[in-house]
């Protein structure tokens, strides 16, 4: 699913009330009944009492366009017109009358009014401010922001949480509406999946106002959101004469005195994700460990006991996963530099792997073309330097990824995958994947996918989906607390699964 930026929505508004010979009114009207259906499928008439808070633009036109149905169909509604400008919008205009006429009159707030109450019990809609916000609210509308959020009352959001930019870092965040719920039109912003942004979304679901089809499927965006239906296409049957040659060698070196348990993750994942064949390189300490713990695998051993020190090996692998647990020693780094000078394979580098690559970067210059970085926020900053905000960190990716010819996976509450300017949203994984391991497992995976004849950009858009929604399955039974990454790999299976599931269809009645 696309995610368009404020400027692209505008443009879609535009050529839809041009090619399908309605006014802007009648685009408003759609939003409007949209959001009602919502509402009224949920709450069936239920005696709650309703404030609408709306601005003077068209965010606040689609709540006084909302609030004319909720009346039509007897709910307990007050309308409120936080008025912050003298400048008002044409369709809000309109829906302004259209209110009046039902013999409802408008609240309207100006800076000195006092602050409305609002029950626990209560519902808020907020209609304040759209995606065309660029700017701080006003001290006052700031207060009625800040009042809402205290109320405890349910928020529920038209489009986007009032005082939130759509395509920049917010200036205040004491200035934003965190709302339970917001129904976006046509698609969800960029802004619901970031770190600093994302807390202020509880849940959203996208409403389809009928924006021009042809427009949205031709318009190229920066930000794609990956769910399933985006990802089955990806996928790749399995030959039924394949064999084990088939489906690729995986090589996961790592590991160093304590730390061999990162290895037996990430070599454990990349069978399960289904390399053909694994084989881990690793100090020799850790030989015993992995031939103990994994004996569909192949182990290799460094000559040194502790750490790794000469990266060599007979073996031609398709695909090499490094980094894990491998330490920074002065010789593991000698020996990365010349693995690097030697190596010919596509590589997926994580852990220490990137923190060696950030304390000497001139070895980024040996990285293949495609290589696939997994960076948590700190090895991130350690990779491309601090950042000011959620949107400055993602020009600052971007660009280190095209300057490296590389793809990097972004890890957290919504793992992003940036390459060649572009950013891909990943839906998948919760809270409890916020665990040790965790990363270990993901790599294992997307070198599972490369192993198996995927491209890059699509093993790692693969491997981070499959990797969460094994994090959701397990999750299910575990709780966040108790969620580990073994359990994260005992799902993988019903994971590549639920790909293919088919949502329950109703049964039809059994004749008597």
């Amino acid at each position: 699913m696309k995610l368009f930026s404020a400027k692209q929505i505008y443009k879609a508004d535009q050529i839809t009330v041009k090619k399908q010979g309605i006014t802007g009114d009648e685009l408003m009207e759609r939003a409007a009944l949209q959001l009602f259906n919502w509402m009224h499928l949920r709450m069936q008439g239920a005696p709650v009492k309703i404030h609408l808070f709306c601005g003077i633009g068209n965010n606040g036109g689609d709540g006084i366009a909302l609030a004319r149905h909720l009346l039509e169909h007897g709910y307990n509604i007050v309308v409120y017109v936080v008025n912050y400008s003298e400048k008002r919008s044409k369709d809000f205009l309109i829906n302004l009358d259209r209110l009046k006429e039902h013999k409802i009159w408008p609240i309207f707030m100006n800076s000195d009014d006092e602050l409305p109450v609002i029950g626990e019990e209560d519902i808020i809609v907020d209609g304040i401010f759209g995606i065309g916000l660029n700017r701080k609210p006003d001290p006052w509308v700031a207060k009625l922001i800040q009042h809402l959020n205290t109320s405890k009352a349910f928020i529920l959001s038209i489009d986007i949480p009032s005082g939130l930019f759509t395509d920049q870092a917010p200036k205040d965040f004491e200035t934003i509406i965190k709302s339970n719920f917001v129904l976006s039109f046509q698609t969800p912003k960029l802004v619901f999946f970031l770190p600093e942004t994302g807390p202020f979304i509880g849940q959203w679901e996208v409403l389809d106002i009928g924006l021009d089809a042809e427009f949205l499927m031709e318009t190229d965006t920066n930000y794609e959101l990956i769910g399933k239906n985006e990802i089955l296409t990806l996928y790749q049957p399995r030959e039924k004469y394949g064999h084990k040659g088939t489906y690729g060698h995986s090589l996961i070196i790592g590991g160093s005195y304590g730390k061999i348990g990162s290895v037996c993750l990430a070599s454990r994942a990349a069978l399960e994700a289904g390399s053909g064949l694994v084989t881990s390189f690793v100090p020799k300490i850790g030989y015993a460990i992995l031939q103990t713990a994994l004996p569909e695998i192949m182990v290799l051993t460094d000559p040194a006991e502790d750490f790794l020190t000469d990266i060599q090996f007979e073996i031609e692998p398709t695909v090499i996963g490094i980094g894990m647990g491998i330490g920074t020693e002065d010789k593991t780094v000698k020996a990365f530099s010349e693995f690097l000078d030697r190596n010919t394979c596509p590589l997926i580098i994580d852990a220490d792997g990137l923190n060696i690559l950030s304390k000497n970067q001139e070895l980024l210059s040996k990285l293949p073309k495609h290589t696939i970085l997994t960076p948590h926020p700190k090895e991130l900053e350690r990779l491309i330097g601090k950042w000011n905000d959620d949107f400055d960190k993602l020009e600052k990716v971007k660009a280190f990824s095209q300057e490296h010819n590389c793809i990097i996976v972004i890890k957290g509450a919504n793992t992003m995958v940036v390459f060649e300017g572009k950013g891909y949203v990943n839906t998948t994984g919760n809270p409890g994947m916020a665990t040790a391991g965790s990363g270990d497992t993901l790599t294992g995976i997307i070198t599972a996918f490369v192993a198996q004849g995927y491209d890059a950009l699509t093993a790692a858009l693969f491997g981070v989906y499959i990797h969460g929604k094994a994090g959701d399955i397990a999750v299910e039974k575990t709780g966040y607390q108790a969620l580990t990454a073994s359990k994260i790999i005992n799902n993988l299976g019903n994971a590549y699964l639920d790909l293919f599931k088919v949502p329950n269809l109703p049964q039809a009645e059994e004749e008597n």
